[in-house]
């Protein structure tokens, strides 16, 4: 069974900054579906309804693109996760930082799968999704620095603590995006039981301090 060609989108007159708008959505629609590898400049342009000279002419060819896109995605989960962390206990912080992933892993699918994926080896020296995460864990190291220096832990390794509990997010929110199940607050609630009591101290029905178990 064949797959249908996409169906030509009738060119619309747009400003640059539109166009440039206009490509930059399509690009990440398909670089989501397909990947680096398996998107065309040619697809790009039929399914935003413009020739391939305007593609090159914004952005320079598919790498162009690619990297702008990938950018605005990291802007994108950085500001929601860094706006997020408003409490003024350690537990809530840590609820709010899990919520804050899950929540763009949940609303913004299509940029998290163009993260998690390896980035092309034209653009390697831009980071893939090991250095995203490592930005995000570094807004929290702060956090844990200051809980261990009150418990008298050594503060140095804040760094790693931190490391790990994004990583641990991350890396269920790869497995939550095809599972889809069960709901983002009751994965947050399980996610925090785990960082915060430690498999030896598990509560059997956790749930977040807002006391509610799903979305």
């Amino acid at each position: 069974m064949t797959t249908p060609a996409p169906v030509p989108v009738r060119r619309v007159r747009m400003t640059g900054s539109q166009r440039r708008d206009q490509l930059l959505d399509v690009g990440r629609r398909l670089f989501a579906e397909r990947g680096f590898d398996g998107t065309s400049v040619e697809e790009i342009a039929l399914r935003a309804g413009v020739s391939k000279p305007v593609v090159y002419e914004h952005f320079g060819g598919k790498e162009g693109l690619y990297a702008v896109v990938v950018d605005r995605e990291v802007q994108r989960l950085i500001t929601s996760f860094t706006g997020a962390l408003t409490a003024d206990s350690p537990r809530r912080l840590l609820e709010q930082a899990t919520l804050a992933l899950l929540t763009y892993v949940e609303d913004e699918s299509d940029g998290f799968r163009i993260l998690v994926r390896e980035s092309p080896a034209q653009l390697a020296d831009s980071g893939g999704f090991a250095t995203i995460i490592s930005d995000v864990a570094a807004k929290v190291e702060h956090i844990l620095a200051a809980e261990f220096a009150a418990r008298g832990f050594e503060t140095t390794l804040a760094g790693l603590y931190s490391q790990a509990l994004v990583g641990q997010v991350a890396l269920v929110g790869q497995w939550w995006l095809d599972a889809a199940t069960p709901g983002r607050n009751e994965v947050a609630a399980h996610l925090v039981n785990l960082a915060w009591n430690g498999l030896s101290g598990l509560e059997t029905a956790p749930t977040l301090s807002t006391g509610r178990r799903t979305r």
